[in-house]
């Protein structure tokens, strides 16, 4: 699904964000990316999405290798991906149905299809109830829920969360990643950066953590009441074993 092979990433400026990662993550997977701001993060991100290139090595996404991908086919790598952000960005002039539906407009899906696909996923993110209202009437994780909706709509074979919990309650975060979870049991690779350790402690998945541009910990929870894996952002160690 997604592969790093000794992928390393220099800005014009001389800023080292990736130094030599090697990293695979298999389909259906479920990985939290962790680490303190500037740690090469968003770099890891954008790498995956095609915004910026690698310095050397090669990425790898769906079979792809994104070094020889030319930039008129990066819109059609990114179907394949819903993206999740930190800040809604919702189209405040749009009702939640309308904003959900225009992302399947952009792709071409005929009217009939969207019809049928927005309540669907509406409801399965559990707004269903709210679908003539706009942005500004919806509380901060019922717009994160829109963002995911719309992130979904076109069925995309991974979910790119970008810190989707940063700018709604720490009550709503496990709601947020609750739904995630509920989306990767059906298949679609989740990819979510947050500096949320409490949720990685909650939910027993893979944890990566990039430090200085370099992968420092990739580790699994168990299952069996175990403390979590990984580790914190001063680099102290967030569980007791890991596998």
């Amino acid at each position: 699904m997604i592969e790093f092979q000794n992928v390393s990433k220099t800005y014009a400026n001389g800023t080292k964000a990736l130094k030599n990662v090697n990293l695979k993550v298999e389909k259906g997977e479920f990985v939290f990316i962790v680490g303190s701001s500037g740690a090469g993060k968003s770099t890891f991100l954008k790498l995956i999405m095609g915004e910026e290139k690698a310095s050397s090595g090669e990425v790898i996404v769906n079979g792809r290798k994104l070094s020889r991908l030319r930039n008129r086919d990066i819109p059609y790598l990114r179907r394949t991906m819903g993206i999740v952000f930190q800040d809604f960005r919702l189209i405040d002039s749009m009702t939640v149905y309308e904003n959900v539906a225009f992302a399947m407009h952009v792709v071409g899906a005929p009217p009939r299809e969207i019809r049928k696909r927005v309540p669907y996923i509406l409801g399965l993110v559990g707004l269903q109830n709210k679908s003539k209202c706009l942005p500004a009437e919806l509380s901060g994780g019922e717009r994160q829920r829109v963002g995911l909706a719309r992130a979904l709509v076109n069925n995309p074979s991974m979910i790119i969360a970008d810190e989707p919990t940063g700018n709604i309650d720490p009550a709503l975060s496990f709601e947020i990643v609750d739904l995630l979870s509920e989306i990767n049991r059906r298949g679609t690779t989740i990819l979510m950066v947050t500096h949320e350790h409490n949720l990685v402690k909650h939910f027993h998945r893979r944890v990566v953590q990039i430090h200085g541009g370099e992968v420092v910990a990739d580790t699994i929870r168990k299952t069996a009441g175990k403390t979590p894996a990984g580790l914190d952002d001063k680099g102290e160690d967030l569980s007791d074993e890991t596998v």
